[in-house]
Protein backbone atom coordinates (compact mmCIF):
# COMPACT_ATOMS: atom_id res chain seq x y z
CA UNK A 1 0.00 0.00 0.00
CA UNK A 2 2.78 2.42 0.81
CA UNK A 3 3.69 2.87 -3.11
CA UNK A 4 -0.31 3.95 -3.41
CA UNK A 5 0.20 6.24 -0.86
CA UNK A 6 3.68 7.90 -1.78
CA UNK A 7 2.24 8.53 -5.68
CA UNK A 8 -1.87 9.16 -4.70
CA UNK A 9 -1.12 11.93 -2.25
CA UNK A 10 1.99 13.16 -2.66
CA UNK A 11 1.74 15.95 0.25
CA UNK A 12 -1.54 17.32 -1.65
CA UNK A 13 -5.22 17.84 0.09
CA UNK A 14 -7.24 15.07 -1.23
CA UNK A 15 -11.29 14.98 -1.49
CA UNK A 16 -12.64 11.45 -2.10
CA UNK A 17 -16.06 11.49 -3.74
CA UNK A 18 -18.40 9.02 -4.57
CA UNK A 19 -19.26 8.43 -7.94
CA UNK A 20 -22.77 6.92 -7.87
CA UNK A 21 -25.82 7.08 -5.39
CA UNK A 22 -23.24 6.20 -2.77
CA UNK A 23 -22.44 3.19 -0.55
CA UNK A 24 -19.55 3.02 -2.92
CA UNK A 25 -17.43 2.06 0.00
CA UNK A 26 -16.26 5.24 1.30
CA UNK A 27 -15.49 5.09 5.03
CA UNK A 28 -13.23 2.14 4.29
CA UNK A 29 -10.88 3.76 1.71
CA UNK A 30 -11.45 7.05 3.79
CA UNK A 31 -9.91 4.71 6.82
CA UNK A 32 -7.07 3.34 4.38
CA UNK A 33 -5.95 6.77 3.01
CA UNK A 34 -5.78 8.48 6.59
CA UNK A 35 -2.80 6.95 7.18
CA UNK A 36 -1.26 9.32 4.87
CA UNK A 37 -3.38 12.17 5.86
CA UNK A 38 -2.74 14.93 9.00
CA UNK A 39 -6.77 16.12 9.03
CA UNK A 40 -10.05 14.41 7.94
CA UNK A 41 -13.11 16.40 7.37
CA UNK A 42 -16.21 15.92 6.35
CA UNK A 43 -17.81 18.72 4.36
CA UNK A 44 -21.77 17.80 3.68
CA UNK A 45 -24.69 15.60 4.87
CA UNK A 46 -25.60 14.45 8.57
CA UNK A 47 -26.80 11.04 10.06
CA UNK A 48 -28.37 10.17 6.77
CA UNK A 49 -24.63 8.88 5.97
CA UNK A 50 -23.37 5.36 6.73
CA UNK A 51 -19.95 5.09 6.42
CA UNK A 52 -18.68 1.40 7.69
CA UNK A 53 -14.81 0.43 8.47
CA UNK A 54 -14.11 -3.34 9.84
CA UNK A 55 -10.83 -3.41 11.24
CA UNK A 56 -9.50 -6.98 12.69
CA UNK A 57 -12.83 -8.13 12.46
CA UNK A 58 -14.65 -5.38 14.39
CA UNK A 59 -17.45 -3.56 12.42
CA UNK A 60 -17.51 0.43 12.67
CA UNK A 61 -20.83 2.36 11.79
CA UNK A 62 -20.30 6.21 11.60
CA UNK A 63 -22.81 8.26 10.75
CA UNK A 64 -21.38 11.82 11.22
CA UNK A 65 -17.67 11.35 12.53
CA UNK A 66 -15.13 10.85 10.15
CA UNK A 67 -13.75 7.67 9.48
CA UNK A 68 -10.02 8.82 10.08
CA UNK A 69 -11.30 8.61 13.92
CA UNK A 70 -10.26 5.20 14.09
CA UNK A 71 -6.32 6.40 13.61
CA UNK A 72 -4.64 7.56 16.37
CA UNK A 73 -2.77 11.14 16.29
CA UNK A 74 -5.51 12.17 13.61
CA UNK A 75 -7.80 15.63 13.85
CA UNK A 76 -11.44 14.71 12.73
CA UNK A 77 -13.36 17.99 11.59
CA UNK A 78 -17.14 18.16 11.45
CA UNK A 79 -17.44 20.77 9.00
CA UNK A 80 -20.23 23.68 9.03
CA UNK A 81 -21.52 21.93 5.63
CA UNK A 82 -22.86 19.30 7.68
CA UNK A 83 -26.06 19.14 9.49
CA UNK A 84 -25.89 18.12 13.23
CA UNK A 85 -27.91 15.93 15.22
CA UNK A 86 -26.02 15.72 18.91
CA UNK A 87 -27.98 12.73 20.08
CA UNK A 88 -26.63 10.83 17.25
CA UNK A 89 -23.30 12.48 17.78
CA UNK A 90 -23.03 11.66 21.33
CA UNK A 91 -24.26 8.24 20.42
CA UNK A 92 -21.26 7.92 18.28
CA UNK A 93 -18.62 8.84 20.84
CA UNK A 94 -20.22 6.51 23.51
CA UNK A 95 -19.57 3.74 21.16
CA UNK A 96 -16.79 4.07 20.01
CA UNK A 97 -15.13 4.90 23.42
CA UNK A 98 -16.45 2.04 24.46
CA UNK A 99 -13.97 0.32 21.90
CA UNK A 100 -11.45 1.84 23.09
CA UNK A 101 -11.19 4.53 20.84
CA UNK A 102 -10.21 7.87 21.02
CA UNK A 103 -12.43 10.89 21.13
CA UNK A 104 -11.27 14.12 22.61
CA UNK A 105 -8.94 16.94 20.92
CA UNK A 106 -9.04 15.02 17.86
CA UNK A 107 -12.51 15.77 17.16
CA UNK A 108 -13.38 19.55 16.21
CA UNK A 109 -17.09 20.54 15.29
CA UNK A 110 -17.99 23.63 13.51
CA UNK A 111 -19.47 26.33 15.68
CA UNK A 112 -21.94 27.71 12.41
CA UNK A 113 -22.96 23.86 11.82
CA UNK A 114 -26.82 23.98 11.65
CA UNK A 115 -28.23 21.88 14.19
CA UNK A 116 -31.20 18.86 13.66
CA UNK A 117 -33.89 18.77 15.99
CA UNK A 118 -36.55 16.73 16.90
CA UNK A 119 -39.30 18.73 14.83
CA UNK A 120 -37.02 18.16 11.40
CA UNK A 121 -37.18 14.46 12.11
CA UNK A 122 -41.18 14.80 12.24
CA UNK A 123 -41.66 16.96 9.78
CA UNK A 124 -39.36 14.50 7.76
CA UNK A 125 -41.76 11.39 8.81
CA UNK A 126 -44.81 13.25 8.15
CA UNK A 127 -43.68 14.71 4.92
CA UNK A 128 -42.39 11.36 3.43
CA UNK A 129 -45.79 9.48 4.39
CA UNK A 130 -48.04 11.61 2.38
CA UNK A 131 -45.88 11.16 -0.41
CA UNK A 132 -47.38 7.43 -1.11
CA UNK A 133 -45.91 6.33 -4.44
CA UNK A 134 -44.01 9.85 -4.78
CA UNK A 135 -41.88 8.87 -2.01
CA UNK A 136 -38.55 10.39 -2.13
CA UNK A 137 -36.43 7.47 0.25
CA UNK A 138 -35.48 9.77 2.75
CA UNK A 139 -33.78 8.14 5.57
CA UNK A 140 -36.37 10.59 8.00
CA UNK A 141 -32.87 11.53 10.24
CA UNK A 142 -34.11 15.21 9.93
CA UNK A 143 -31.98 16.26 6.90
CA UNK A 144 -33.70 17.89 4.38
CA UNK A 145 -35.93 19.86 6.80
CA UNK A 146 -33.01 20.93 8.65
CA UNK A 147 -31.51 22.15 5.15
CA UNK A 148 -34.62 23.89 4.11
CA UNK A 149 -34.61 25.98 7.03
CA UNK A 150 -30.32 26.20 6.76
CA UNK A 151 -31.69 28.31 3.74
CA UNK A 152 -34.94 29.91 4.22
CA UNK A 153 -32.87 31.88 7.62
CA UNK A 154 -34.87 29.66 9.70
CA UNK A 155 -31.97 27.17 11.36
CA UNK A 156 -30.28 26.92 14.64
CA UNK A 157 -26.49 26.70 14.63
CA UNK A 158 -24.32 25.02 17.20
CA UNK A 159 -22.68 28.32 18.40
CA UNK A 160 -26.42 29.09 19.06
CA UNK A 161 -26.35 26.75 22.14
CA UNK A 162 -24.37 28.59 23.89
CA UNK A 163 -26.14 31.90 24.39
CA UNK A 164 -29.19 30.60 26.31
CA UNK A 165 -31.38 33.07 26.28
CA UNK A 166 -30.71 34.00 22.63
CA UNK A 167 -31.74 30.17 21.62
CA UNK A 168 -34.71 30.12 23.84
CA UNK A 169 -36.43 32.92 21.51
CA UNK A 170 -34.70 31.44 18.51
CA UNK A 171 -36.93 28.15 18.96
CA UNK A 172 -39.26 29.21 20.49
CA UNK A 173 -40.16 31.27 17.44
CA UNK A 174 -39.05 28.41 15.12
CA UNK A 175 -41.11 26.11 17.14
CA UNK A 176 -44.35 28.31 16.68
CA UNK A 177 -44.14 28.05 13.12
CA UNK A 178 -43.48 24.56 12.93
CA UNK A 179 -46.65 23.59 14.97
CA UNK A 180 -48.44 25.34 13.06
CA UNK A 181 -47.74 23.06 10.62
CA UNK A 182 -48.13 20.27 12.36
CA UNK A 183 -51.69 20.77 13.63
CA UNK A 184 -53.00 22.44 10.81
CA UNK A 185 -51.49 20.57 7.64
CA UNK A 186 -51.19 17.49 8.78
CA UNK A 187 -53.33 17.39 12.22
CA UNK A 188 -50.47 16.03 14.44
CA UNK A 189 -49.70 16.82 17.75
CA UNK A 190 -47.54 20.03 18.68
CA UNK A 191 -43.88 19.76 20.08
CA UNK A 192 -43.05 21.26 23.33
CA UNK A 193 -40.44 24.11 23.04
CA UNK A 194 -39.32 23.49 26.32
CA UNK A 195 -38.54 20.09 26.35
CA UNK A 196 -36.40 20.48 23.33
CA UNK A 197 -34.89 23.31 25.37
CA UNK A 198 -33.64 21.54 27.83
CA UNK A 199 -32.69 18.78 25.90
CA UNK A 200 -30.54 20.61 23.82
CA UNK A 201 -29.40 22.72 26.64
CA UNK A 202 -27.98 19.37 28.32
CA UNK A 203 -26.11 18.22 24.85
CA UNK A 204 -24.27 21.69 24.68
CA UNK A 205 -22.11 21.05 27.80
CA UNK A 206 -21.18 17.72 26.59
CA UNK A 207 -20.11 18.54 22.72
CA UNK A 208 -18.98 22.16 24.15
CA UNK A 209 -15.50 21.26 24.20
CA UNK A 210 -15.37 19.79 20.48
CA UNK A 211 -16.75 23.04 19.02
CA UNK A 212 -13.93 25.73 17.31
CA UNK A 213 -13.69 27.86 14.94
CA UNK A 214 -13.35 25.58 12.17
CA UNK A 215 -12.51 28.14 9.60
CA UNK A 216 -9.71 29.47 11.66
CA UNK A 217 -8.67 25.82 12.71
CA UNK A 218 -8.25 24.90 8.71
CA UNK A 219 -6.79 27.92 7.99
CA UNK A 220 -3.94 27.16 10.44
CA UNK A 221 -3.22 23.74 9.21
CA UNK A 222 -3.07 24.88 5.29
CA UNK A 223 -0.62 27.84 6.49
CA UNK A 224 1.35 24.70 8.22
CA UNK A 225 1.05 22.43 5.60
CA UNK A 226 -0.71 19.84 7.16
CA UNK A 227 -2.36 16.76 4.90
CA UNK A 228 -6.28 17.28 4.64
CA UNK A 229 -8.14 14.69 3.44
CA UNK A 230 -12.16 15.77 2.78
CA UNK A 231 -14.45 12.73 2.99
CA UNK A 232 -17.84 13.07 1.37
CA UNK A 233 -20.98 11.70 2.18
CA UNK A 234 -23.89 9.92 -0.13
CA UNK A 235 -22.44 9.99 -3.98
CA UNK A 236 -22.98 12.72 -6.49
CA UNK A 237 -26.14 11.10 -8.41
CA UNK A 238 -27.82 12.11 -5.27
CA UNK A 239 -26.30 15.61 -5.19
CA UNK A 240 -29.01 18.72 -4.48
CA UNK A 241 -27.40 20.10 -7.97
CA UNK A 242 -26.52 17.52 -10.36
CA UNK A 243 -28.01 14.10 -9.01
CA UNK A 244 -31.43 12.15 -10.47
CA UNK A 245 -34.35 15.23 -8.90
CA UNK A 246 -35.86 15.10 -6.90
CA UNK A 247 -34.73 11.61 -5.79
CA UNK A 248 -31.53 13.43 -4.02
CA UNK A 249 -30.35 14.39 -0.97
CA UNK A 250 -30.39 17.80 0.44
CA UNK A 251 -26.69 18.94 0.04
CA UNK A 252 -23.96 19.15 -2.28
CA UNK A 253 -22.56 16.13 -2.39
CA UNK A 254 -19.48 17.16 -5.46
CA UNK A 255 -16.28 18.44 -5.36
CA UNK A 256 -17.07 21.90 -4.94
CA UNK A 257 -19.02 21.38 -2.26
CA UNK A 258 -16.12 20.86 0.38
CA UNK A 259 -14.39 24.65 -0.08
CA UNK A 260 -18.16 25.67 1.10
CA UNK A 261 -18.69 22.79 4.04
CA UNK A 262 -15.03 22.84 4.95
CA UNK A 263 -14.74 26.61 5.24
CA UNK A 264 -11.54 26.50 2.91
CA UNK A 265 -10.80 28.43 -0.44
CA UNK A 266 -10.91 25.71 -3.60
CA UNK A 267 -7.55 26.18 -4.52
CA UNK A 268 -6.66 24.52 -1.53
CA UNK A 269 -7.49 21.25 -2.99
CA UNK A 270 -5.29 19.62 -5.16
CA UNK A 271 -6.62 16.15 -5.86
CA UNK A 272 -9.60 14.78 -6.54
CA UNK A 273 -9.88 10.94 -6.13
CA UNK A 274 -13.69 9.24 -7.33
CA UNK A 275 -14.42 5.78 -5.40
CA UNK A 276 -17.12 4.04 -7.39
CA UNK A 277 -18.52 0.13 -6.84
CA UNK A 278 -17.99 -2.70 -9.51
CA UNK A 279 -21.56 -2.68 -10.15
CA UNK A 280 -24.13 -0.32 -9.30
CA UNK A 281 -26.64 0.12 -6.20
CA UNK A 282 -29.35 2.30 -4.88
CA UNK A 283 -31.33 2.87 -1.80
CA UNK A 284 -34.76 4.60 -1.94
CA UNK A 285 -37.11 5.64 -5.06
CA UNK A 286 -35.79 7.36 -8.22
CA UNK A 287 -34.65 6.00 -11.77
CA UNK A 288 -32.20 3.06 -11.87
CA UNK A 289 -31.72 2.62 -15.93
CA UNK A 290 -29.37 -0.88 -15.17
CA UNK A 291 -30.53 -1.99 -12.05
CA UNK A 292 -31.67 -6.24 -12.06
CA UNK A 293 -34.99 -6.97 -10.65
CA UNK A 294 -33.93 -10.87 -10.49
CA UNK A 295 -32.17 -13.46 -9.34
CA UNK A 296 -28.82 -11.93 -10.60
CA UNK A 297 -29.73 -8.80 -8.67
CA UNK A 298 -30.78 -10.52 -5.04
CA UNK A 299 -27.04 -12.24 -5.79
CA UNK A 300 -25.09 -9.44 -5.74
CA UNK A 301 -27.25 -7.81 -3.03
CA UNK A 302 -26.92 -10.56 -0.76
CA UNK A 303 -23.26 -11.36 -1.64
CA UNK A 304 -22.32 -7.43 -1.34
CA UNK A 305 -24.49 -7.09 1.71
CA UNK A 306 -26.27 -4.24 -0.20
CA UNK A 307 -28.68 -3.17 3.05
CA UNK A 308 -28.46 0.40 4.02
CA UNK A 309 -26.06 1.05 6.66
CA UNK A 310 -28.35 3.73 8.29
CA UNK A 311 -31.45 2.16 7.68
CA UNK A 312 -30.87 -0.99 6.97
CA UNK A 313 -33.27 -0.78 4.02
CA UNK A 314 -32.27 -3.42 0.90
CA UNK A 315 -30.35 -1.38 -1.70
CA UNK A 316 -31.34 -2.02 -5.81
CA UNK A 317 -28.75 -3.63 -7.52
CA UNK A 318 -27.67 -3.76 -11.26
CA UNK A 319 -24.56 -3.68 -13.63
CA UNK A 320 -22.16 -0.76 -13.81
CA UNK A 321 -23.40 2.64 -15.55
CA UNK A 322 -20.69 4.16 -17.20
CA UNK A 323 -23.03 7.12 -18.21
CA UNK A 324 -24.52 7.95 -14.52
CA UNK A 325 -20.52 7.78 -13.80
CA UNK A 326 -18.96 9.44 -16.65
CA UNK A 327 -21.40 12.29 -15.49
CA UNK A 328 -20.34 12.29 -11.63
CA UNK A 329 -16.55 12.51 -13.27
CA UNK A 330 -17.26 15.66 -15.50
CA UNK A 331 -18.75 17.38 -12.37
CA UNK A 332 -15.83 16.87 -10.00
CA UNK A 333 -13.26 16.66 -11.69
CA UNK A 334 -12.27 13.15 -10.95
CA UNK A 335 -8.26 12.69 -11.43
CA UNK A 336 -8.12 9.22 -10.48
CA UNK A 337 -10.56 6.19 -8.93
CA UNK A 338 -10.76 3.52 -6.45
CA UNK A 339 -13.03 0.21 -7.74
CA UNK A 340 -14.39 -1.61 -5.04
CA UNK A 341 -16.11 -4.69 -4.34
CA UNK A 342 -15.00 -6.40 -7.04
CA UNK A 343 -15.08 -9.91 -5.53
CA UNK A 344 -19.02 -9.58 -5.93
CA UNK A 345 -18.57 -10.36 -9.18
CA UNK A 346 -16.58 -13.34 -9.04
CA UNK A 347 -19.21 -15.90 -10.17
CA UNK A 348 -20.35 -14.15 -13.02
CA UNK A 349 -19.69 -15.63 -16.44
CA UNK A 350 -20.26 -12.80 -18.24
CA UNK A 351 -20.38 -9.15 -16.92
CA UNK A 352 -22.30 -5.94 -18.60
CA UNK A 353 -21.24 -2.33 -18.47
CA UNK A 354 -23.92 0.20 -19.50
CA UNK A 355 -22.66 2.43 -22.05
CA UNK A 356 -25.66 4.41 -23.38
CA UNK A 357 -29.85 4.55 -22.52
CA UNK A 358 -32.14 4.03 -25.47
CA UNK A 359 -35.45 6.28 -24.92
CA UNK A 360 -37.85 7.23 -27.95
CA UNK A 361 -35.60 6.45 -30.76
CA UNK A 362 -32.51 8.25 -29.84
CA UNK A 363 -29.33 7.19 -28.06
CA UNK A 364 -27.81 9.38 -25.26
CA UNK A 365 -24.12 8.41 -23.99
CA UNK A 366 -24.34 11.53 -21.65
CA UNK A 367 -26.67 11.47 -18.37
CA UNK A 368 -30.37 12.93 -19.37
CA UNK A 369 -31.52 15.93 -16.79
CA UNK A 370 -34.92 15.26 -17.84
CA UNK A 371 -37.00 13.25 -15.19
CA UNK A 372 -39.65 12.80 -17.83
CA UNK A 373 -36.83 10.55 -19.71
CA UNK A 374 -34.47 9.08 -17.82
CA UNK A 375 -36.81 6.24 -15.72
CA UNK A 376 -38.16 5.17 -19.02
CA UNK A 377 -34.67 4.90 -20.70
CA UNK A 378 -33.58 1.28 -21.65
CA UNK A 379 -29.50 0.46 -20.89
CA UNK A 380 -27.32 -0.39 -23.90
CA UNK A 381 -24.64 -2.99 -22.42
CA UNK A 382 -21.13 -3.84 -23.54
CA UNK A 383 -20.15 -7.34 -22.51
CA UNK A 384 -16.96 -8.29 -20.98
CA UNK A 385 -16.17 -12.13 -19.82
CA UNK A 386 -16.12 -12.83 -16.05
CA UNK A 387 -13.23 -13.96 -13.90
CA UNK A 388 -14.94 -16.73 -11.99
CA UNK A 389 -12.01 -16.44 -9.36
CA UNK A 390 -11.83 -15.65 -6.05
CA UNK A 391 -10.48 -12.49 -5.70
CA UNK A 392 -11.32 -11.69 -1.97
CA UNK A 393 -7.83 -12.94 -1.08
CA UNK A 394 -5.34 -11.18 -3.64
CA UNK A 395 -3.00 -8.86 -2.44
CA UNK A 396 -0.45 -7.56 -5.35
CA UNK A 397 -2.06 -6.40 -9.00
CA UNK A 398 0.07 -9.35 -10.58
CA UNK A 399 -2.19 -11.81 -8.55
CA UNK A 400 -5.77 -10.39 -10.41
CA UNK A 401 -7.05 -12.68 -13.24
CA UNK A 402 -6.69 -11.81 -16.35
CA UNK A 403 -10.47 -11.46 -17.37
CA UNK A 404 -11.00 -8.84 -14.35
CA UNK A 405 -7.90 -6.86 -15.54
CA UNK A 406 -9.84 -6.95 -18.44
CA UNK A 407 -13.03 -5.58 -17.01
CA UNK A 408 -11.22 -2.43 -14.87
CA UNK A 409 -8.91 -1.57 -18.17
CA UNK A 410 -12.21 -1.47 -20.05
CA UNK A 411 -13.88 0.44 -17.33
CA UNK A 412 -11.04 2.97 -17.72
CA UNK A 413 -11.27 3.18 -21.42
CA UNK A 414 -14.76 4.22 -21.21
CA UNK A 415 -14.74 6.58 -18.36
CA UNK A 416 -11.28 8.04 -19.47
CA UNK A 417 -9.94 7.49 -15.63
CA UNK A 418 -7.45 5.35 -14.39
CA UNK A 419 -8.40 3.28 -11.11
CA UNK A 420 -5.31 3.38 -8.97
CA UNK A 421 -7.04 1.13 -6.05
CA UNK A 422 -8.87 -2.12 -5.93
CA UNK A 423 -11.04 -3.19 -2.93
CA UNK A 424 -11.73 -6.64 -2.65
CA UNK A 425 -13.58 -7.14 0.61
CA UNK A 426 -15.00 -5.35 3.78
CA UNK A 427 -11.52 -5.37 6.15
CA UNK A 428 -8.95 -2.94 5.97
CA UNK A 429 -6.64 -5.14 4.47
CA UNK A 430 -8.58 -6.15 1.22
CA UNK A 431 -7.05 -3.89 -1.33
CA UNK A 432 -4.68 -4.20 -4.23
CA UNK A 433 -2.98 -0.86 -5.26
CA UNK A 434 -2.82 -0.92 -9.23
CA UNK A 435 -0.22 2.47 -9.18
Amino acid sequence: MSNFMERSNMGYNTCLVGLQWGDEGKGKIVDILTESFDIIVRYQGGSNAGHTVVVNNEKFVLHLIPSGILRKNKYCVIGNGVVLDPRQLLEEITELRGKDIEVGDNLRISEIAHLVFPYHKKLDELSESEKGDEKIGTTRRGIGPCYTDKVARNGIRVADLFHPEYFKQRLKKVLEEKNKIFVRLFNADELSWKEIYDEYCGYAEQIRPFVCNVVSFMDDAIRAKKRILFEGAQGSLLDVDYGTYPFITSSSVTAGGAAVGAGICPKHIHKILGIMKSYTTRVGGGPFPSELNNELGEHLRKKGGEYGATTGRPRRCGWFDAVAVKHAIIVNGVDSAVLTKLDVLDEQKTIKICTGYKFGGKMYDLFPANMAALPECQPVYKEVPGWQKDTSRIHNMKDIPSDAKNYISTLEKILGIKVEMLSVGPDRGQVVSLV
